[in-house]
């Protein structure tokens, strides 16, 4: 077993890595080492496998054809090249390939699953899948043609033909290189299939589980952003602080409801700009005019139930998280191997259901931090609404120049096509593979539709960023009290990636950069 060298933290492997953990592997911010507790594992599976290919037992996929075929006998002689055709058959995806963290995160994500002991993989696969990690490398998966039933069989294949040197690598940038010279670049030698190894490298979930694992850390850090953003929302619009009382996550007391008040109390300390007062304080005794008065007072819904909007969305995430989480860290293959039982043991672990329905629950929770971002976006560039702020937060000769108007109506554009994914994809099941596969779960699709919906959120995230951080420069020339340490932050983060708007020029860029930035970086 190769050990990696270098001075990036290793993080040591047995059974279990935790989703942050997880990232920072993709990401290529952690090494992993494979501890001789796994490798054990590994050689009671392989055994009991090599047990049964010696008795002409009945394994799929291993003594058997795939699919349909599964009652075609496949003699021990023919196991190696059964295998490799597998590969061969399968690498049939299409389209652009994944993005390069997503590609390493479907090869980390196979790789605990094998590291769990059930799928009778040999040791020296195991290695080279550490060593491709460890070494940056991203494998070639073109992101469609998984229906995330039998496992993501299709992209996995890909990945498998990066490791034997016939496929080829993606760089970071999105370029193509062809296997061989990657892996022999890197001193790596080809993979030569053998025993159960080229199904154990397909034959689970590991694409749609991977990709949600990165969706996790993405959707993340858009909820901070949109608490913290809202917090500079509420202060440039004079808002009130009394509908963010804990007394509200107390009496409604949903985990993520409850660190949403806790989190807006958190960023807002020690703002001037918010109004603490309690509209009760008020009496009736002075009339109707009293009572409009507390009446209108309220903040709109996108600052007064953020708590609500945001810690319903805090939930989702922890829905999803915890099931990706237990995926990540389970042998989702078929068939598996038992050290209680002396064959293999035939079933259905590849079916990718429970992350098929994460995702889509995800996706509905992003769609409500870009709801309500884009809507908090509206009301502070629209003059009848933004408390005395200028028209699209232009204050040098407004109608001449424009401001934020352009850039809200991207938003919009951006809103709109986030919803035009809205629809599941977790029940889309088609029976195809000759009605073998009669149900599938369209995983790696729902996976897919996430990342792409975040793509557009944190867009949209941007946008509310350079309003906000605009609006928050104009109001710190009225003298009106101090904004708090988080908006401050925040303004500062802005300022790095685009100035001021004083004159009118394209946003284009600023907004791209933007936006990529802030996924690298989120106040806490």
């Amino acid at each position: 077993m190769s050990q990696p060298v270098s001075n990036t933290p290793i993080l040591s492997l047995d059974r279990t890595v935790s989703l942050a953990a997880f990232a920072d592997v993709v990401r290529g911010k952690q090494k992993i080492r494979v501890l001789p507790e796994a490798f054990a594992r590994l050689a009671v599976s392989s055994a009991r496998l090599q047990q049964c290919i010696d008795g002409r037992r009945v394994v799929y996929g291993v003594t058997t054809g795939f699919g349909p075929l599964a009652d075609r006998e496949v003699p021990p002689e023919s196991i190696e090249a059964l295998q490799r055709n597998l590969i061969y058959h399968l690498a049939t995806g299409v389209g652009a390939p994944l993005r390069w963290e997503e590609s390493r995160a479907l090869l980390f994500a196979r790789l605990m699953s094998i590291l769990q002991g059930w799928s009778g993989a040999s040791a020296p696969v195991v290695t080279l899948m550490v060593d491709v990690l460890n070494g940056d490398l991203a494998p070639y998966v073109p992101e469609k043609g998984t229906v995330g039933a039998s496992g993501d069989l299709t992209p996995s294949a890909h990945m498998a033909l990066a490791l034997m040197g016939e496929g080829a690598f993606v760089s970071k940038t999105g370029a193509k290189e062809p296997a061989q010279a990657v892996l022999q670049a890197k001193g790596l030698e080809p993979y030569r299939l053998t025993l159960r190894d080229g199904l154990a490298m397909v034959n689970g979930v590991s694409a749609m589980a991977g990709i949600a694992a990165v969706n996790a850390d993405g959707a993340s850090r858009a909820l901070q952003w949109s608490l913290a953003l809202t917090v500079g929302h509420a202060e440039a619009m004079n808002g009130r602080s009394e509908a963010w009382h804990p007394a509200f996550g107390e009496a409604r007391p949903h985990p993520g409801q409850v660190k949403a008040h806790q989190k807006l109390a958190l960023f807002s300390s020690g703002s001037q700009r918010l109004d603490a007062s309690r509209i009760a304080s008020k009496t009736v005794s002075d009339g109707d005019a009293i009572i409009q008065q507390a009446r209108s007072s309220q903040d709109a819904y996108s600052i007064r139930c953020a708590p609500q909007v945001l810690g319903a969305v805090w939930d989702m995430l922890d829905v999803h998280d915890r099931i990706v989480e237990t995926e990540i860290n389970a042998a989702s293959d078929n068939p598996i191997f038992s050290a209680d039982e002396p064959f293999a043991i035939h079933g259905g672990n590849f079916y990718g259901q429970h992350v098929a329905f994460a995702s889509d629950a995800l996706f509905n929770a992003v769609a409500k931090i870009a709801i309500l971002s884009e809507r908090q976006i509206a009301r502070i560039t629209d003059e009848t609404l933004n408390e005395g702020l200028p028209a699209f937060l232009q204050p040098i000769k407004p109608g001449l120049q424009s401001g934020f108007m352009g850039a809200q109506v991207t938003a919009s554009a951006l809103l709109a096509e986030i919803r035009t994914l809205a629809i599941p994809a977790s029940i889309q099941s088609i029976s195809t593979n000759g009605a073998n596969q009669d149900v599938v779960s369209m995983g790696t699709i729902a996976a897919r539709k996430v990342r792409n919906a975040l793509d557009d959120v944190f867009r949209i995230l941007a946008i509310q960023l350079l309003c906000v951080a605009q609006a928050v420069d104009i109001r710190s020339e009225d003298g009106g009290g101090r904004f708090c340490e988080t908006t401050s932050a925040i303004t500062a983060f802005a300022r790095k990636y685009s100035a001021r708007l004083e004159q009118d020029r394209p946003l284009s860029d600023d907004i791209e950069t933007l936006a990529l930035a802030m996924r690298e970086w989120h106040p806490v």
